[in-house]
């Protein structure tokens, strides 16, 4: 070996054990999360005046903003970056989202007020990009005191005089760390940004060639417009799709006291993220992926990482980060493909929508059990297929049992049968459209070091588990779920139990 390849392989090589080896010795922090939770509570983080620009637009011109960093750790610095029209001052209340006796945030900061200025919407350039550059209107260093979690940006105009109104929406972001934990919880991020239609009708699904072409990009530098599916709540307008689909279980583990901790899509690019925790979670709707992150959690997995997958539609169109027009890494995703091995039969059915498969992706249903199949929508009632696993202990369920409305609005089906010890322990029919009949299944699978992947199947998983303050139940497909149900979250304390040990 050349001697510089050489030194430069070993100093590459000694820098990648001593990281670890200081990781390895940050302390553990078992309690911090029931530390942090019996800290005085507020609901204060819920907005109460929010006014899209129109009947049919996404966003709120009125107050409307996004971060530089989709998450940050304590001690870094971060771009805060607001418009209003008409101009008004501001202010920020920073509060990071939890369980809290039941309110589900703590305050953490207020910053300003500031003079507010109109930032311009950026032209659409090249893949239909919208990217802003907006000036910052503040920066912030994170504290050394803030807590892993997620963070919300309540943004309020002040108006001149008490005759007029103010309005409000967020900015969010997650605060991560290094610490070991037994659980990671990944925010669906990648997802949020692949819907969101700001300014305009910008996304990865509004190419008028067709609603899933390729080479179609979308930039963390924009704000995340009003959430365009399944329904409309107000309470999305800056928060991506973290209070839809996310903060029941962010809640719920919170109050459960479990030791967990925060990242963002992005962060799983790093390997180390994942080498750090004993589980990791998936929530909500994790269709975007980078294959990085796929490779990642596959290494993981096979190294004796769990993870639970409480979501669905999960790692189905590959799309690689790339940077921003400054230069800043990892804050632009673009469609190419979809993940998966598609039988003949299928790729026909999928072209009709997707376009041809003809560099499909690795097959997802290798760290999942399942992946998502035609019809990709639905709703339904997730049934118990094998009661005697112990999933189901103490939850007092049969075979033949259902958890109404448990199911949608999407899923996963085709489980890999092939996969030695691969169960099936839920399955049943979803209707798409209330009339297109699909099945799905819920399947758990063990690694090879006795950690456990486990595909709860459903998007709405987490509406089992909690209702928190300013939660809405979705419904789709003309089916609903319930909201909290014990069995759910039965199911959940013994995959977490197996899973963390």
């Amino acid at each position: 070996m050349d001697r510089r390849v050489f030194l430069k392989t070993s100093a590459a090589a000694g820098a990648a054990q001593a990281l670890r080896t200081a990781k390895a010795a940050l302390p553990r922090q078992s309690d911090l999360i029931n530390a942090e939770n019996a800290k005085q509570g507020t609901t204060a983080w819920q907005i109460t005046r929010v006014m899209p620009d129109g009947g049919k637009s996404y966003r709120t011109s009125l107050i409307e903003g996004y971060c530089s960093k989709q998450s940050v750790k304590a001690g870094e610095k971060m771009d805060l970056f607001v418009s209003t029209k008409p101009l008004a001052k501001f202010k920020i209340e920073i509060f990071r989202m939890g369980y809290y006796g039941g309110a589900g945030s703590r305050s953490m900061a207020t910053l300003g007020p500031f003079e507010g200025i109109e930032q311009p919407v950026p032209e659409m350039a090249a893949q239909r990009l919208r990217e802003c550059q907006w000036k910052a209107s503040t920066t912030i260093t994170i504290p050394a005191d803030w807590p892993s979690g997620v963070y919300l940006g309540k943004l309020t105009t002040l108006p001149e005089s008490a005759d007029k109104p103010y309005w409000e929406s967020y900015v969010i972001f997650i605060v991560k760390d290094d610490r070991p934990a037994d659980i990671l919880f990944q925010c669906s991020d990648n997802t949020w940004q692949a819907y969101n239609r700001w300014p305009l009708n910008e996304s990865l699904y509004t190419d008028p060639r067709a609603a899933h072409a390729p080479g179609v990009s979308v930039s963390f530098d924009r704000p995340y417009g009003q959430y365009v599916q399944i329904l409309e709540n107000p309470l999305s307008m800056g928060s991506g799709e973290f209070l839809l689909w996310e903060y029941p279980l962010c809640y719920w583990l919170e109050k459960e006291g479990y030791d967990v901790t925060y990242c963002s899509n992005v962060d799983n690019l790093d390997p180390a993220n994942l080498s750090r925790v004993k589980t990791l979670v998936s929530i909500g709707h994790d269709e975007y992926w980078d294959v990085r992150q796929f490779n990642n959690v596959k290494r993981g997995i096979a190294d004796g990482l769990s993870v639970l997958w409480l979501s669905a539609n999960d790692v189905y169109m590959v799309t690689p980060f790339t940077s921003n027009a400054k230069g800043d890494v990892n804050r632009r995703l673009t469609r190419e493909t979809c993940y998966g091995e598609f039988r003949e039969e299928e790729k026909q059915a999928y072209s009709k929508v997707l376009g041809p498969f003809t560099h499909p992706g690795p097959d997802e249903r290798d760290i999942i059990g399942a992946r998502t199949t035609v019809p990709f929508n639905g709703g339904g009632d997730w049934t118990c297929a094998k009661p005697d696993h112990w999933l189901f202990e103490g939850t007092g369920m049969k075979k033949g049992d259902c958890i109404s409305g448990l199911v949608g609005w999407e899923f996963h089906g085709d489980p890999d049968t092939a996969r030695e010890g691969l169960e099936v322990i839920a399955e049943g029919n979803v209707w798409a459209g209330g009339t297109r009949l699909g099945k799905y299944a819920a399947t758990v699978f063990e690694g090879p070091k006795k950690n456990i992947v486990f595909n709860a199947t459903t998007i709405f998983w987490a509406q089992g588990l909690s209702d928190p303050p300013g939660h809405m139940i979705p419904w789709s497909h003309f089916s609903r779920p319930h909201g909290p149900d014990e069995r759910v979250q039965r199911i959940t304390k013994n995959a977490l139990k197996r899973a963390i040990g």
